[in-house]
């Protein structure tokens, strides 16, 4: 059994996915890019206001699914370019600062709307 979690605090899905999806336990978020869910536009700025925007989006998401960050115990991040890579560490250690979750970087190609990062996760639904 799986059930599709959707919020209006978070960017709505721009093609055929959930923001995510519950099941046994566990919430698989879709990749969150930096679109303020207000304005559907991306946030202004560099590889740091976009990685705090896209943790924004995340939390959100992990939120309307009864979890938080704070339950999350994977990530991958995806980069355009892996120069940027310390400056969105830094602010994605702000987000994580105890028990940070397992985590894989990579860099994309391209990314949606071309986005500087997008950043997907995995979470146990809340105690």
């Amino acid at each position: 059994m799986k059930d599709s979690i959707q919020t209006d605090q978070a960017p709505q899905a721009i093609g055929p996915y959930s923001q995510a999806i519950k099941a046994g336990g566990f919430i698989f978020a879709s990749g969150q890019i930096p679109t303020d869910p207000a304005t559907g536009q991306f946030v202004v700025g560099g590889i740091a206001e976009q990685t705090e925007q896209v943790l924004k989006n995340l939390s959100a998401v992990l939120q309307a699914g009864g979890s938080s960050l704070d339950h999350v115990v994977k990530t991958t991040v995806f980069l355009a370019d892996m120069n940027e890579f310390t400056q969105m560490n830094e602010v994605y250690g702000k987000f994580f600062a105890k028990q940070p979750p397992a985590r894989a970087t990579v860099e994309a190609a391209r990314l949606p709307r071309d986005a500087r990062v997008e950043i997907e996760a995995i979470a146990f639904v809340g105690e």
